[in-house]
């Protein structure tokens, strides 16, 4: 089973920008759904992001108005483009494949860590 893989994490000052991608190898992405996780130590794992297969997208409460998915169906690629970070959105980020967006993920890459500080 073909796993996304995440990069592009690293440290940030607070109120600065970072874009994470997420590259599913040879999963056609208009017939799927991805999701951006969050998932901070101590803390459970967060919806950040989705995005249909449809290009319908939808975001957590946390980030709305601050991040924005997007996708490339020719690079296998999703973009999570974080702009005006707060240190609360440090944690690893993690994307996951599945149909619907219904919450059946069943695929899940390893993680890029995002840490935000002063």
């Amino acid at each position: 089973q073909v796993k996304p893989m995440e990069s592009g994490g690293g440290w940030v000052k607070v109120g600065g920008s970072l874009k994470v991608s997420c590259l599913a190898p040879n999963i056609q992405l208009n017939l799927v759904c991805i999701g951006w996780f969050r998932h901070a130590p101590g803390m459970a794992c967060e919806e950040v992001a989705t995005i249909a297969h449809d290009g319908t997208t939808t975001y957590g409460d946390t980030v709305k108005g601050r991040f924005t998915i997007s996708k490339d169906v020719a690079k296998f690629t999703v973009y999570l483009q974080m702009n005006n970070l707060k240190p609360a959105d440090s944690g690893m980020y993690l994307c996951a494949v599945e149909y619907l967006c219904s919450g059946s993920w069943y695929s899940w890459g390893q993680g890029t860590q995002v840490t935000v500080s002063q």
